[in-house]
């Protein structure tokens, strides 16, 4: 029987982006270090949840790791659904102008080729 916590399995850690990892690593720590304060004082009522939230931390940092390296895949973000562009007369004028500087720079380079 293997102690840990089910929160956060291996495959429910690969559902996870990376702010969301380093969120459950923060909390991790943060349990890590009051379980080691209630082991101090005494107060601790169970020791087996040392290693768990130990083995969690390892965990987390294990896919973090992989994930840098590219051996574990990063979830594709969710995407939210873009806000329409509102056309302006300026987004309108600069297309054609830009259209226009390109014609002109490749009659140009084409011009200087053919001498």
């Amino acid at each position: 029987m293997a102690i840990g916590s089910k929160e956060l399995a291996p495959d429910e850690l690969d559902t996870f982006e990376d702010e969301r990892l380093i969120d459950e690593l923060k909390k991790a720590k943060e349990e890590l270090f009051n379980l080691r304060f209630q082991s101090a004082t005494g107060q601790l009522d169970s020791h087996g949840r040392l290693r768990a939230v130990k083995r969690d931390i390892a965990r987390v940092y294990t896919v973090i790791r992989e994930r840098e390296l590219g051996i574990r895949a990063t979830p594709a973000p969710v995407e939210v659904a873009p806000k329409a562009a509102k056309k302006t007369k300026k987004t309108e004028e600069v297309a054609p102008a830009a259209a226009e500087s390109a014609a002109v720079d490749t009659a140009a380079t084409s011009a200087e080729e053919k001498k």
